[in-house]
């Protein structure tokens, strides 16, 4: 008989000892970011952050207008995969209804002046307007004119569930929006003045027989004039429900939840309103065409960034005499050309549970300003990392990043 020999049993595989892209980011991290920020100088590569942008790059933006039809104005804003919604619904509130309204808010001397300043200096920049107009603008603030409310939409981020109470964050960033508004001033309070204005038939025209008698006149109708200004008076004010929802949640909701309001409020347009005497009461007008849109001061942009730091344990170090020896080292670390740590522009979800410290900026070229740029808000916390020297260069940045914001907004 003929003899049949076996094939020899395959020896398995032995398993890899490298683990993918995917696990290594789960399992450590700290050490994905650091290993791509931080590449071997052997390797030649770039300091590059693990989602491809460079240190100072955000991320692709889009801005839409126009979206919700039964709103004054909306916008759907998307910094990559992080999108926000904002609507704005204007509302009638009647001075009879403002608890603290009296004779003196009416403030008809401020409506004169505004008269008279118009009618002198029509060519005025809205700058010089802007700081004459205190009195008007703390109308918004006193009566609440801006009500701001953001959510997070179910399903949005991982950690949301239906039926949740609102979450911290949306609170927080809520409060931060409406700060940001009184702050900035983005909204004019006279937008949000209904007048009325009560008719002036003018004194009958007397008979003059010389020109000492005509001067005399002409002096009486000057202040004929102006005590017809003073006779206006304010009746409502429109209040703005300015509602956001973010339906994409993948890091820093604050730049496109701010982003989504200034379009919207770009977009918005308010009837034309006035106050009808006999039936006491504010009557809007249905005609389209004669709504006006918000004319709003300059275009606040806000740029976040968030600090990412080689020693994992260095945000959560207490501040006491031990951290001297440490702060010795990154100086240290810092004449030798040792990058110590990176400050991160539009921190994605990934890079915001790394960093400790973040920053916050918000800056301004009003027109006419001959290029100056204006610092509305600074803000940093969770840490002291960020210096004077790395705060001008965030400006310089945020700069940079409001060019590209007011042309993405200007093609709305």
């Amino acid at each position: 008989m003929a003899s049949t020999a076996t094939a020899p049993a395959p020896q398995p595989i032995p398993p890899s000892l490298s683990l993918p892209p995917s696990q290594f980011a789960r399992l450590q991290p700290h050490a994905y970011l650091l290993a791509h920020l931080s590449p071997p100088a052997s390797s030649q590569q770039p300091s590059i952050r693990a989602n491809g942008r460079s240190p100072s790059q955000f991320r692709v933006t889009s801005a839409n207008t126009g979206s919700l039809t039964h709103t004054n104005g909306s916008a759907v804003v998307r910094l990559g995969d992080t999108t926000a919604v904002c609507g704005v619904k204007a509302e009638i509130l009647h001075t009879e209804d403002i608890a603290s309204w009296s004779v003196s808010h009416s403030s008809s001397s401020s409506f004169a002046s505004n008269k008279r300043r118009k009618l002198t200096n029509p060519t005025a920049k809205l700058g010089e307007d802007r700081t004459d107009s205190g009195d008007n603008e703390s109308h918004i603030e006193d009566f609440s004119l801006l009500v701001p409310n953001l959510s997070l939409s179910t399903g949005c981020a991982p950690g949301l569930i239906p039926g949740a109470p609102p979450s911290a964050l949306a609170q927080s960033m809520s409060h931060q929006i409406l700060s940001l508004l009184h702050t900035s001033r983005l909204v004019r309070a006279e937008d949000l003045q209904i007048w009325y204005e009560r008719p002036n038939f003018g004194p009958e025209e007397p008979e003059h027989h010389n020109e000492s008698e005509q001067m005399d006149v002409d002096v009486e109708q000057e202040g004929s004039d102006e005590a017809s200004i003073q006779t206006g008076e304010i009746k409502a004010f429109w209040v703005l429900y300015i509602d956001i929802m973010i339906i994409s949640l993948a890091g820093n909701p604050f730049d496109a939840a701010w982003t989504a309001v200034l379009a919207a409020l770009r977009d918005t347009k308010l009837p034309r309103a006035w106050w009808d005497v006999d039936n006491e009461t504010v009557v809007c007008s249905d005609i389209v065409s004669e709504a006006r849109k918000l004319s709003l001061w300059g275009l606040p942009i806000a740029s976040s960034f968030g600090v990412f730091e080689a020693d994992a344990a260095a945000g959560w170090r207490s501040v006491t005499i031990q951290d001297a020896e440490e702060e010795r080292k990154l100086a240290e670390g810092d004449r030798k050309g040792i990058q110590r740590r990176w400050v991160l522009a539009d921190p994605d979800g990934y890079e915001e549970g790394l960093s400790q410290e973040r920053v916050c900026l918000v800056v301004d070229k009003p027109q006419g300003g001959d290029g100056k740029v204006f610092i509305v808000k600074m803000e940093k916390n969770g840490g002291f990392a960020v210096d004077r020297k790395e705060l001008k260069e965030l400006v310089d940045i945020s700069t940079r990043r409001w060019e590209d914001i007011n042309q993405i907004l200007k093609q709305c």
